[in-house]
């Protein structure tokens, strides 16, 4: 699989098509959906971007990743949205009879998000869901959630936890499960798919404004991440330009 490091996180480069087959075709997958704010963290933290690193694939949701690792590289790498690999999965996946998990986010989020998926996509195999309390990492970290995916049969477990909650819980599933499936953390992929809410038209994501959309609606929870982290980003981005090795700090 080829690569591309950006700051200390070694971002996949593979296609929407790549990953979502990958997904329905074989298994023991996990997968990090990355933006600026996760590569940021990565890159101020080598702890955070060890997570990241542990996982199978790195995707480059965010607008500014994929744009970074081409002007780095040289790449044509294209974005690879969460929200549209979700659908793409889930549709590609009727005709393998993939069993679908979920596993976070509010409970009715997360009823109508399943109504929404009957609806657009009839036939689609939901094994099932769990929504856990809001609790703190560590309190995810027991044989409770191991065994609660162990049993189940499902080939995909797609997790919204929120970063970087999310992919610290996939870390210790990874490590320690006994069956086989794929997991992802897809975020607020169960609130747009629920229409809980509003996510951006693909005109505006692909253009990189979708954080103007988001901000609309969560200005307090967000403002760190697109006033501080996205400035980091630009600054880190300037500096890997011009020959800096992150993994030396």
């Amino acid at each position: 699989m080829k690569e591309a490091l950006l700051f200390r996180t070694r971002l996949s480069v593979i296609s929407i098509e790549e990953i979502s087959t990958l997904l329905v075709s074989s298994k023991n997958n996990s997968v990090a959906v990355c933006n600026a704010n996760s590569v940021v963290r990565g890159a101020r933290s080598g702890g955070m971007a060890k997570m990241l690193n542990n996982l199978t694939y790195r995707i480059c949701d965010g607008y500014p990743l994929s744009k970074a690792i081409n002007l780095l590289y040289g790449l044509s790498q294209e974005r690879v949205d969460g929200f549209n690999l979700f659908h793409k999965t889930i549709a590609s996946g009727i005709s393998k009879n993939t069993k679908h998990y979920f596993f976070g986010n509010l409970e009715d989020v997360t009823l109508k998000m399943i109504n929404e998926l009957n609806i657009a996509y009839p036939g689609v195999n939901i094994e099932g869901y769990h929504c856990p309390p809001i609790q703190d990492i560590e309190d995810f970290k027991t044989n409770f959630y191991i065994d609660l995916l162990d049993n189940i049969e499902a080939d995909i477990v797609w997790v919204s936890l929120g970063f970087p909650k999310q992919e610290l819980f996939m870390n210790y599933i990874v490590e320690n499960k006994a069956n086989d499936f794929n997991l992802l953390g897809v975020g607020n992929v169960f609130d747009w798919t629920a229409k809980t809410k509003y996510k951006a038209p693909d005109f505006l994501a692909n253009n990189g404004m979708e954080w103007l959309v988001r901000f609309a609606q969560e200005p307090i929870r967000l403002a760190r991440r697109y006033f501080i982290d996205n400035t980091l980003f630009l600054f880190f981005l300037t500096q890997q330009y011009f020959g800096k090795n992150f993994n030396k700090k």
